[in-house]
């Protein structure tokens, strides 16, 4: 490989469609999801704004990766009381609160998104990598961020990319699993049957219980936008959870990725009567299906027991199309446990350009682990089982 060149573009769309896809083959995540994303970012002004950074050789693209900037708050992991605490300490110190953050990944995904052109072999990779992390630094001075981090490397990116990063001087920091359903059966009755008989009986008695939910599928929500915005941000402010601006969809969102994405992306209703109580964004790839958002009407939703009606559904969508995962994100671990999951770690990898605030904020990093500081992972660990 030669004439390798990285360079950070202030918009995924400056990047060939074909050229970002082949660098991640198979992504319902991909080039059209990602420039939808940006781009309700851009028309609402809410929401933060993603460019990408690329790398070329003679040849053509050969690394491509989502990136955005923002400000992180160092308390941002912190949840309930403790996060009151830390409130009310960084008004003391407010220069060092927060941190303005180069981050590799996307607000809009639950992995960092990393590719590398299939032709390229493990030593025309890591030129790649190291070409990518000059550009990085050099944006970085640029734009006067304190940090480079990776968000969100998935287990095997991490485990190729942390000998490189860690001799780069990056340390690490536990993010929030990825819950994931495996699903190997031929049917529904073969997944509860792989359940505990305590599970397996709650679930059956919600189903009983729940009264005449009706639910439809469908490819694209015209005429449903307004709802089913409102019904996903009622559902973020019930959670209890506060992530700051890595957890805002720009106004938008919905009708755009369902434009963009046409049927890789299936909305899910459910409808009690000829009220929307609940609905579904599901990503479909050939082998996954990302459950993405989920938005219920309180408290109809709950009263119809609409959460295990809408799981259950989305396993029959899987196992009717012989998809064998169901990915179901990076909230409500204590259910999706219960239900057979299994959590996939995550990792943050960061470097701050300054040496003494590296040295500090890597040692301050096990104490702030987002895995260790969400209050369900916290409760799970106390119990042997998943029915806990």
């Amino acid at each position: 490989m030669k004439m390798v060149v990285g360079r950070v573009v202030g918009s995924i769309a400056e990047i060939e469609e074909a050229d970002w896809d082949a660098c991640l083959p198979g992504e319902a995540e991909c080039h059209a999801y990602f420039s939808a994303c940006d781009g309700a970012a851009a028309a609402s002004g809410v929401g933060l704004r993603c460019g990408a950074v690329v790398v070329t050789d003679s040849v053509g693209v050969v690394a491509v990766a989502p990136v955005f900037l923002f400000t992180y708050r160092l308390d941002t992991p912190l949840q309930g009381r403790a996060r009151r605490w830390a409130e009310a300490a960084f008004r003391l110190v407010p220069g060092l609160a927060a941190l303005r953050v180069l981050c590799v990944g996307s607000p809009y995904a639950e992995r960092c998104h990393l590719g590398f052109a299939a032709r390229l072999d493990a030593a025309a990779r890591a030129e790649a990598m190291q070409v990518l992390l000059t550009a990085l630094e050099d944006e970085a001075r640029a734009r006067a961020a304190h940090l480079v981090a990776f968000k969100d490397l998935a287990p095997r990116e991490d485990a190729e990319l942390a000998p490189m990063l860690r001799c780069a001087g990056f340390a690490s920091l536990g993010s929030l699993p990825v819950a994931t359903l495996d699903l190997p059966f031929a049917d529904a009755e073969g997944y509860l049957a792989s359940l505990s008989g305590a599970t397996r009986k709650d679930i059956r008695r919600k189903l009983a219980k729940a009264g005449a939910v009706r639910i439809e599928h469908r490819v694209g929500v015209v005429g449903l936008e307004g709802q089913i915005e409102a019904l996903y941000e009622a559902t973020r402010d019930c959670s209890g959870l506060d992530y700051g601006e890595l957890e805002v969809l720009p106004p938008g969102y919905f009708a755009a990725v369902a434009e963009a994405l046409g049927e890789r992306a299936v909305f899910v209703l459910y409808f009690v009567g000829d009220t929307l109580a609940a609905f579904n964004l599901l990503l479909v790839e050939p082998d996954r299906v990302i459950d993405k958002f989920l938005g219920m009407r309180y408290p109809l939703a709950r009263n119809h027991n609409v959460y295990a009606v809408s799981w259950m559904a989305n396993v029959r969508f899987c196992l009717e199309r012989a998809i064998g995962e169901l990915q179901t994100g990076q909230t409500a671990y204590a259910s999706k446990l219960r239900f057979g999951s299994r959590l996939v770690p995550s990792t943050i990898r960061f470097r701050h350009r300054n040496h003494l605030m590296q040295w500090l904020l890597a040692r301050l990093a096990p104490r702030f682990s987002f895995d260790h500081l969400d209050p369900q992972l916290a409760s799970s660990r106390t119990f042997p089982f998943p029915d806990g």
